[in-house]
């Protein structure tokens, strides 16, 4: 037995074929008129979703569909991998395949929360019975959808979930004169409050997070970076010049220091 899908409307949508039983995508295409190929639902930025599905092919259609309503989509393919991501705190939802290799999506959700991570989770499994759904909300999960399922019923349930308000726990950073708070995003060099864009704030953060360490511009890059972005060689170095020149630092006193072929380190 078949499930025909569609994500969108018009000129945007994701067709796939599932097998209903196994949750199996057995075809997927993408559909556009003429008239345009861009997306109908805008956000003011790109929200990023974390995805753990171990079905490559099924999660390609999902990141794809995805993308086209202006998410930022990270795949992993086993729950080891997709709880240390999600325990990272740069996603604003995860959704999350329970029959996973390595960790299954229960003990994953539960790690996740137990740790205070409270970003917002979407379950995915082909375990359809009322004792499955209910473990997998008592394990953390804010919802739960079941295999085989329409795209365009997943997306209206991502929509709902970002809508909710969430609570950020405060927790202030310090590194040398630097003073940032990760819920309201202020930074401060001494007494001087300091304007920082959203992806300046992101290096930083990782940066004063892991203080008198030697990051890489690899690690940085893949912690502040959606994947699927298009990177160029210097965009590290660029982010790290302009908090630089807002730190006013000087070549004999940086603040984050150069550790040459190497990366970078923040002075703790």
């Amino acid at each position: 037995m078949y499930m025909h899908s569609a994500l969108g409307a018009g000129r945007n949508r994701i067709c796939l074929e599932i097998d209903s039983l196994s949750g199996q995508v057995l075809s997927g295409q993408a559909a556009d008129n003429d008239s345009g190929r861009h997306c109908g639902i805008h956000e003011e930025k790109s929200m990023r979703i974390l995805l753990v599905e171990d079905n490559r092919k099924l999660a390609g259609y999902i990141k794809k569909a995805l993308a086209r309503e202006s998410y930022a989509v990270d795949c992993v393919f086993d729950g080891a991998s997709g709880k240390e991501r999600a325990a990272l705190g740069n996603y604003d939802l995860v959704i999350l395949d329970i029959m996973l290799p390595v960790k299954d999506g229960f003990q994953v959700c539960r790690e996740l929360r137990k740790e205070s991570v409270n970003v917002p989770i979407i379950m995915l499994t082909a375990m359809g019975e009322f004792e499955d759904r209910v473990a997998g909300l008592d394990s953390g999960a804010d919802d739960y959808l079941v295999k085989p399922f329409d795209l365009k019923e997943l997306s209206a349930r991502i929509r709902a979930l970002l809508r909710r308000p969430r609570e950020k726990k405060q927790e202030i950073l310090t590194a040398g004169e630097i003073t940032l708070d990760s819920a309201s995003h202020a930074v401060m060099k001494g007494s001087e409050t300091l304007q920082l864009t959203l992806k300046e704030f992101a290096v930083l953060e990782y940066l004063v997070r892991n203080k008198g360490l030697v990051l890489t511009r690899d690690q940085i890059y893949d912690h502040c970076w959606d994947w699927a972005a298009s990177a160029y060689s210097n965009v590290v170095d660029a982010v790290i010049k302009q908090l630089r020149k807002k730190f006013n630092d000087s070549q004999k006193q940086q603040i984050i220091k150069t550790v040459r072929g190497v990366g970078y380190k923040l002075q703790a």
